[in-house]
């Protein structure tokens, strides 16, 4: 079996493969910084209660945007299960030719979502955007070039600022509304939450569509821990909200003749 973790900046999102099936997902909601037994036990435990022993993790593949929680991470894989961890950082196999300007300021969570379209969806212009803390988008052509992409500020995000910088407006679930005039302050919220992705994500398709393609319609991915909340909209060809996995044992995959465990 194959243990994949994704470090966010708010969430630490697990999964155990085995062999090419996706068999458990888990997720961390607290500060996923930590020392190297608090990360371990975490992980063996929710592993145990889902009757997966740790011996039965043979690799372990993980990809993080917390520098300060990669060295805990690392140790409590060594100490926990024995392995020395793949990751995902500059310098190993990726199959994609990057176009940043300084390809080391793609976060690897982009490059493991680029990696697992490329794979899954060879041959084709791809736009993947990710509904995460922040909302990413991704854009890479059908010769496998990363060619850039967007961020901006994410529907959690949105939602804390307006929290803590307004002194009446609350804390409310992210939900998809129906219908887009709110009729109380929370449903107000809610919708300019949700159609405000919405918009976002429409015009900057279209943008990136005229931009990098030429006009022609590229096939377009949604994925991350909101993408569902959008799977009955008509922004996106597919949604696979564990895309950074996929990528994640594909990049392993890639590399796995250099990262066997220990």
């Amino acid at each position: 079996m194959i243990l994949t973790l994704d470090i966010g900046n708010i969430i630490l999102y697990a999964g155990v493969f085995q062999e090419d099936e996706l068999i458990l997902q888990f997720r961390k909601t607290s500060q996923v910084s930590g020392s190297s037994d608090e990360i371990g036990l975490f992980l063996t435990n929710v592993l145990r209660e889902n009757r997966i022993k740790h011996d039965d993790i043979e690799q372990i593949a993980f990809c993080s945007v917390v520098p300060g929680a990669d060295h805990s991470l690392r140790n409590s894989c060594i100490k926990y299960f024995n392995i020395s961890p793949f990751e995902l950082r500059a310098g190993v196999k990726t199959g994609l030719k990057i176009k940043y300007r300084n390809p080391l300021d793609v976060g690897s969570d982009r490059i493991a979502n680029a990696i697992a379209a490329t794979h899954l969806f060879p041959g084709k212009n791809l736009i993947i955007v990710d509904f995460g803390t922040a909302t990413t988008f991704c854009v890479i052509s059908k010769e496998r070039e990363y060619l850039g992409g967007v961020i901006f500020p994410g529907m959690q995000i949105s939602m804390e600022v307006l929290e803590n910088k307004t002194a009446k407006l609350p804390s409310v679930e992210i939900i998809a509304r129906k219908k887009v005039v709110g009729r109380s302050t929370i449903t107000s919220i809610q919708s300019g939450l949700y159609f405000g992705q919405i918009g976002v994500v429409k015009e900057l398709k279209e943008r990136i569509t005229q931009e990098s393609f030429g006009g022609d319609k590229p096939f377009t991915i949604g994925t991350g821990g909101f993408s569902n909340l959008f799977r009955d909209t008509d922004l996106f060809d597919i949604v696979i909200p564990d895309l950074v996995l996929r990528g994640l044992k594909f990049a392993l995959d890639l590399n796995t003749k250099h990262f066997t465990g220990t």
